[in-house]
């Protein structure tokens, strides 16, 4: 059986790997938020969504947390009126991408908060298996 330090640690780093994927996809939907298609009436960037699961790891005898996938939102693009942009369809009409950046940042809030306290954890966890080795070369 691992060690229960141990096994913070990697439950931890499943979690820090996790939100920090969450917040590469939040960037670019931040990077993207007034992107257009290239074209005449093309569709623009479309929103990315994360989604997780837990994994059970049997040496740990614990569950971490892994990326299940990144999909696209498919709720509607916003549109706009805008005749002289390139990317306008024959009705003077731009599509711009699904993304809210109220929505996105919120996103970006809870991904850092999250991660932050899995660094938290690891810290304590480290400091704790310090101590323990400290106290074994005490004896």
């Amino acid at each position: 059986m691992i060690d229960p330090l141990a096994a913070s640690l990697k439950i931890s780093g499943s979690g820090l790997h996790a939100q920090s994927q969450r917040m590469r996809v939040v960037s670019e939907n931040l990077a993207n938020v007034q992107s257009t298609g290239k074209t005449e009436g093309a569709d623009p960037y479309q929103r990315k969504t994360i989604t997780f699961q837990s994994e059970m790891d049997r040496a740990l005898g614990a569950e971490l947390v892994e990326v299940d996938g990144i999909g696209k939102d498919d709720s509607a693009f916003r549109i706009e009126y805008d005749p002289s942009h390139p990317a306008a369809d024959e009705n003077g009409n731009v599509k711009y991408p699904n993304v809210n950046t109220l929505i996105e940042l919120s996103d970006m809030r809870e991904a850092t908060r999250s991660y932050e306290a899995g660094l938290s954890l690891m810290k304590q966890s480290r400091e704790m298996i310090t101590r323990t080795i400290d106290l074994l070369r005490s004896r």
